[in-house]
């Protein structure tokens, strides 16, 4: 793979830019979300979210035309559920769908316009990034199954960080560590260019910079802002790139044993950083200089321990059993791309540190 850290004379590249419109405000959200559905002449809107969110969503709900309200989110969007949704969404002739949650979420807003090609109007409440890529992913008897459809994409995102403010801390570090994993895995991803790398880069020096603001201050909407900056640009980085070695692994573990996912990406991102940033330098420099360290892995780790960052996959319900069918489905998932090539020995042995929480090496 060519590493494209340092750019230059005999770059070459096609870039893909996803058509989205962004509304970026703290405090403003019910007004901008109600301005976004006028936009698209939507008047029967679904709204997605959970019953834990139903405060932050009420007063979105309450400036909108009336609204169908549907709270049966499940993680990894299981096919069932996402069928559900949809005869809601058939059965109420609903024109829009309002995602207000996280990646769950908006993961359910795009199965239902996968199928039916509703528009989705996106207010995130974590880092996942979902809002911003065109990915749909859907879990049936144990798999995940993912793909890339225009459809999916919302037309409109509205970040709103005040709407943060109550997400808890280890959440949010696990949500924002999940963003970084998107900046990270955009640095060698399948279809990387020097776009992609640039919004990835700018994204871990926001998050590296927010997420312990986020920790010191979790009432404080300057930290809040600038990590949901940076999720928004590693996702655009990652909408791009592809998915690579990092997303890979995450998605067998999160589809095979429902692992959560946040926690999953948190815990598995610097082993594939150690694995990979060694066959491509000067992307390593670049993350490091992000990050404000001597090399990428030392700035990931001090961050880490500076948000308390989940360690373990055994933490989460990994058993040490489950390992060796993991690698299996991994290795069939591997991008041929991969910086380092990747062997039944170095990926067992990937896993099993993360299992236990071993140095990476």
């Amino acid at each position: 793979m060519t590493d494209l850290g340092r750019g230059g004379v005999g770059v070459s590249f096609t870039h893909e830019t996803l058509p989205q419109r962004v509304v970026f405000a703290s405090y403003e959200a019910a007004g901008h979300v109600a301005d976004e559905v006028a936009r698209l002449s939507a008047t029967r809107p679904m709204v997605i979210a959970t019953a834990a969110n139903r405060a932050l969503a009420d007063p979105l709900v309450a400036a909108l035309p009336a609204a169908v309200r549907h709270d049966e989110v499940v993680m990894h969007v299981p096919t069932d559920v996402a069928e559900r949704a949809r005869m809601v969404a058939e059965k109420h002739d609903v024109d829009v769908v309002v995602s207000i949650g996280g990646g769950s979420t908006t993961g359910l807003a795009k199965a239902v316009a996968l199928t039916t090609g509703l528009p989705i109007v996106a207010v995130p409440t974590t880092y996942a990034g979902s809002e911003a890529t065109n990915v749909w992913g859907l879990t049936e008897g144990g798999r995940k199954t993912t793909g890339v459809d225009a459809r999916v994409l919302p037309r409109s995102v509205v970040y709103d960080a005040s709407l943060l403010l109550s997400l808890p801390v280890p959440l949010s570090v696990a949500s924002g560590l999940n963003a970084l994993a998107h900046c990270v895995d955009s640095m060698w991803a399948p279809r990387v260019d020097p776009i992609d790398q640039a919004l990835a880069v700018e994204g871990i020096r926001a998050l590296s910079q927010g997420l312990p603001e986020v920790v010191r201050e979790p009432q404080g909407i300057a930290g809040r802002e600038q990590t949901l900056y940076g999720a928004y640009l590693a996702a655009v980085a990652f909408a791009s790139a592809g998915s690579g070695l990092h997303h890979r692994i995450c998605h067998v573990l999160g589809g095979m044993y429902n692992l959560p996912h946040a926690q999953t990406h948190a815990v598995v991102l610097p082993y594939v950083l150690a694995l990979n940033v060694p066959s491509v330098p000067a992307s390593g420099q670049r993350m490091a200089a992000a990050f404000g360290a001597a090399s990428a892995l030392e700035g990931l780790q001090r961050l880490r321990e500076r948000v308390a960052a989940p360690r373990a996959l055994r933490d989460y319900g990994l058993r040490e059993t489950d390992i060796p069918a993991a690698v299996d489905a991994v290795l069939a998932a591997v991008p041929p791309n991969n910086p380092t090539p990747v062997t039944r020995e170095n990926l067992e042995d990937l896993l099993r540190r993360a299992w236990d929480g071993g140095e990476p090496v």
